[in-house]
Parts: structure tokens; sequence; C-alpha cells
């Protein structure tokens, strides 16, 4: 509204300058053009040399009108608008042979007041006479009369408020089309804006999925901020998912923390009053107390271990990344599986030498804890495959068992922190902590598992070996 309003003032501004520019412009041309009639008649007059006597002394005045028109420009003969009145010295109208003075002439005389003043002025003298305007100049003849000659000028300020009136009522006319059409514009150019401000609400009220539908005829400008309201509206929404997201996980993992970190706890509490109060007296339960004592403690070691691991991948440490032969350590992994059990049945698939720029230390935990993952939650029997291999740009380990494999809800969680599967043993960190150093190699990690068909964990790494690989 305010928009055309303004856009409504700026027009008629516009308008009523243009208006006055115009109407100005004709009215000094129109009476320029009276001027310059008057001129050329007070010249021709002046310069015919004729004396008040001779004038009386033509048998008709049109005789001496036709000697003065002559010397007029073409259509300046006088015509009804225009008077001439003869004055003596005094000023009083005189008779111009039988001729005597009509009453408006001698109104003309009247309200010119000086007629030797006049006809020395050189420019015409706007007079009222009988409340009609007049233009009058001056003539001298050579015997001192003085000769008036008044034009009026009625019908020009006539047709100037005509014309005034007519371009105000287009005018007005034209404001309020423009006004109109300006309105219905501004509304659906506006639509936009007001869609994004509903938007807007609706998001303040906590509505993150709401977005700024297109118009059917958008400009580009507001196509552009429409677009890019969006994509906002869009990384403000993932990013709140990803805080609440984060802090469910935070608030899972503090409470699994504490959960696992006070069984240990317990437990050395437990054993500890035991031997405070003395109830421990035979010597086998003090040893097999103290053992479950140690036990515990490096329960609990290892497993704040673990945290402090996670906590650093959080970070994103710097990486000390070098020329590692992910070969070499699959074959020595597989050779520790072995030495720790020996009755497993272990397949290795990586011959040879294959280069990977990487954290060697981070690798090596990579490795152990997928195969303490096997160690520990399948049978000593079930046979292990573990293999490596370079397929493009990247390098894959797939290290893969025979076990009883996972549903599909737990595969789904497999990576995350403090999960288990039944209950099972260990402390549920061990994937998470391979996604972490994976992860922080620019890599990927995923399962393939089902339940009695074992389950497949593949690592993917970006390779960039050296040139003289």
């Amino acid at each position: 509204m305010q928009l055309t309003v303004a856009t409504v003032v700026l027009l008629s501004l516009g308008i009523a300058v243009a208006t006055g520019v115009s109407l100005m412009a004709a009215r000094f041309y129109l009476l320029d053009k009276v001027d310059t009639e008057l001129k050329a008649s007070r010249t021709s007059l002046g310069t015919a040399g004729f004396t008040l006597r001779q004038i009386e002394s033509l048998s008709e005045l049109g005789i001496a009108l036709d000697k003065f028109g002559a010397g007029s420009p073409a259509g300046s003969l006088p015509g009804p608008s225009v008077l001439y009145v003869a004055v003596g010295a005094r000023g009083e109208p005189v008779d111009l042979g039988p001729l005597k003075p009509t009453p408006r002439q001698r109104a003309l005389a009247a309200a010119v007041g000086d007629p030797v003043a006049l006809a020395a002025e050189e420019d015409p003298r706007d007079v009222e006479v009988e409340g009609e305007p007049y233009r009058m100049v001056g003539a001298r003849l050579s015997d001192g009369t003085v000769i008036l000659i008044g034009t009026s000028t009625g019908a020009l300020h006539e047709g100037m408020g005509k014309a005034l009136r007519l371009d105000l009522a287009f005018g007005t006319l034209l404001l309020a089309v423009l006004a109109c059409v300006t309105m219905l514009s501004v509304m659906r150019r506006m639509r936009p804006l007001e869609d994004m401000v509903e938007t807007s609400s609706a998001i303040a009220e906590g509505d993150l999925t709401a977005r700024v539908p297109s118009s059917r005829h958008p400009t580009q400008e507001v196509e552009q901020l429409r677009l890019a309201l969006n994509s906002m509206l869009h990384q403000v929404e993932a990013a709140h998912r990803t805080r609440e997201r984060s802090t469910a996980q935070l608030r899972r993992f503090v409470a699994d923390a504490s959960h696992e970190l006070r069984t240990p706890l317990s437990a050395i509490r437990g054993y500890l009053q035991l031997y405070d109060k003395g109830m421990l007296q035979d010597p086998v339960e003090r040893r097999r107390a103290w053992e479950r004592v140690l036990a515990e403690t490096d329960r609990m070691g290892r497993l704040v271990d673990e945290l402090l691991t996670l906590a650093r991948l959080d970070q994103r440490p710097e990486l000390r990344l070098r020329n590692v032969d992910l070969s070499r350590l699959v074959r020595e992994a597989a050779d520790d599986l072995r030495v720790q059990q020996p009755e497993r049945p272990v397949v290795v698939d990586a011959t040879g030498a294959l280069l990977v720029r990487a954290d060697e230390s981070g690798l090596r935990q990579v490795l152990g804890n997928l195969l303490g993952n096997v160690r520990v939650h399948t049978p000593a029997g079930v046979a292990v495959r573990l293999g490596v291999e370079r397929a493009g740009g990247v390098v894959r380990l797939r290290v893969a068992d025979e076990g009883p494999g996972l549903a599909e809800d737990d595969a789904a969680r497999v990576f995350d922190r403090f999960f288990r599967t039944g209950g099972g043993a260990g402390s549920g960190l061990g994937l998470a902590i391979v996604q972490g150093v994976v992860r922080a190699h620019g890599g990927d990690v995923a399962v393939r598992t089902a339940p009695g068909e074992g389950l497949a964990v593949t690592v993917t790494l970006p390779a960039r070996p050296p040139s003289a690989e």
C-alpha cells in the first residue's frame, strides 16, 4: 500500500509539473503573438504619418483603417476584440470624424490613465476593461495625439482555463487507473514475500519443515531469494536434527559410560569391603578376590582407554600419515589370531605388498578391533577370512566370519557406542572406534550380515600410493 501511494504521489507531481510547464509555454506563446501584432499595428500607425485632422478629413474611417492595416502582418487586421481610441492631451477620448467614442472605448481610456506614458513604453501593458483583460499599446501621431490600441485576451485566458480543467480531469483519471494497476501489480509481486513471512512465522512456531512455495509468475530476484531462503531453511533443519541426534547420542553415551564404569567399580568396592570386614580368611578366597579386583581394574582401564580413543577421534586428531603396507598388517594380525586361538581356521588373501597412505597405529587398531570382535562373539571353531584389494582409487580391507550373524535391526546399530547384541561380552566400543579411525582417514566402513550367514565388515580407504609404487 505504501509503495502504491508513493508511486501515485510521484506520478501526480510529474503530471502537475508537466501540465504547468505546458500551460505556461502555451500562454507565453499566445501572449507573445498578441504582443507582436500590437507592436506591428503601433509601428504601422506611427510610420503612416497621419495627424488627427487628416484622419478626420477622410470620408470614411475604413480608408484610414485600410491604410493602417497595410503595414500590419498578414491576418492582423483589427477584429471585434481590437479597440482603437484616440485621446487628447488630458487623456479624454476624442471624436474620430463622425464617430463618437463608445462606452467601452471610454472605459479603455480611463483604465490606461496616462496615455503618453503608455505610448513611451516599448512592451504592451495589461489592463482590465469592464471585467475583461486587455493588452494595450499606445501610438503617437505626428501632431502629438495618442491612439490607444487594445486587444482582448479574455478568449486566451478562457482557453487556458479549459485546457487546465481538461488536463486536471485527464490527469486524475490517469492517476486513478495507474493507482489500480500499480496496486494489483504490487500485490501480485509482493505475494512471494508474504509467503516468506508466513513461512518464517511457521518456522518460528517450531515447524522446521515449512518451505517457501514457488509463485506462478516469479521475478528473477524474488525467485533467487526464495531458493536461497529454502536452502538456508534446509540447512537449519538439518543442523537442528543433527544437534538433536547428537544430544540424544551424548545422553545415551553418558548413561552407557556411567553404567559400564559403575559395574567394575561396584565389583571392586564389594571385594574391598569383604576384605575390610575380615570375611576373606581363606587364602584361596583372598587370592580369588584379588584376581577379580585385578580383572575388573583391567576391564575399567580398557574401557577408559577406549573412551579416550573415541574422544580423540571426535576431535579429529592429526594423523601421522606414511606409506603403510596393508597386506603386511593383515598377515601379522592373522598370525596373532592364530596364536590366540590355534583351533580357529584363518584364511588370508593378502599376498605381495599393497601400499596405502595412512596412520599405521590406527590401521593396527582397526584390525585388532575387528578380529577381537570375531574372537569374542563367535565360537572358536568358526572360520574367519581376511583379504585386501585395490579397486580404482581405493583400497578395500574385508574381515568376514561364518558366525551366527546379526538381525537387521542390530546391524543398523552395530557402530553405535556401547551397543552389544543380546548382552554379549565386551564394552561395545570396538566397532565405534573402527568407524572413527576409518572416517578420520577419509574412508568408510560397512557391514553385510544376516542371521545364520555370518558378519562381513568392509573397510574402504583412499589409496593415494606413492608414484614409485
